[in-house]
């Protein structure tokens, strides 16, 4: 829930506040990562991920983990802002491919293709509910990719998600309930 003043701030200011929290939550620290860029839209989240003693394996390439957890939060974040409080997003799936071993500083940009929201808008109003798959990939500063993570996202409307999943409105549905794609 963001505080009342929030949405009174300019939207550089409102991005930078995202930065900043992004980067003070314990969770995120622990990857190694920080977010170095977060557009006033919303539509553009960048992360750094140096090579450093807490991110570096037993010899002495980019700890896989790191990789993996440094790219978590930042589409369903990206939606959320996006879409309002009147909607559940939460990551559904998540896979990672290893292209090669980093021993440098990765980059991944995260972003939402231009009408993705009003896409998604469109499909909430006719079916409630959908799952959407973004990828990004890790990144040296001249380009060389050495990691792709690829993201299932589930989006519903809240009063749908509620009815649909009585008393668990905060968790997503169990297995059984896997909702359809």
């Amino acid at each position: 829930m963001k505080p009342y003043w929030f949405k009174s701030l300019s939207p550089q200011w409102r991005a930078r506040l995202m930065r900043v929290g992004f980067n003070l939550h314990p969770a995120f620290r622990a990857t190694g990562g920080r977010v170095v860029l977060v557009s006033p839209d919303f539509q553009h989240i960048r992360i750094k991920l140096p090579l450093l003693r807490r991110t570096r394996n037993i010899v002495g390439s980019m700890y896989g983990g790191s990789l993996f957890a440094v790219t978590d939060g930042a589409h369903p974040t990206m939606l959320m802002s996006a879409l309002g409080a009147d909607h559940v997003v939460w990551d559904k799936a998540a896979s990672i491919r290893y292209r090669k071993p980093a021993y440098a500083t990765l980059y991944a940009d995260f972003r939402l293709p231009p009408g993705e929201i009003a896409e998604i808008r469109r499909i909430l109003a006719r079916d409630h509910e959908t799952t959407r798959n973004y990828t990004v990939e890790l990144k040296d500063k001249e380009g060389v990719v050495y990691a792709v993570v690829e993201r299932t996202i589930y989006i519903a409307d809240k009063t749908f998600y509620k009815q649909k999943n009585p008393g668990g409105d905060r968790c997503p549905p169990s297995p059984e309930q896997d909702p359809p794609s």
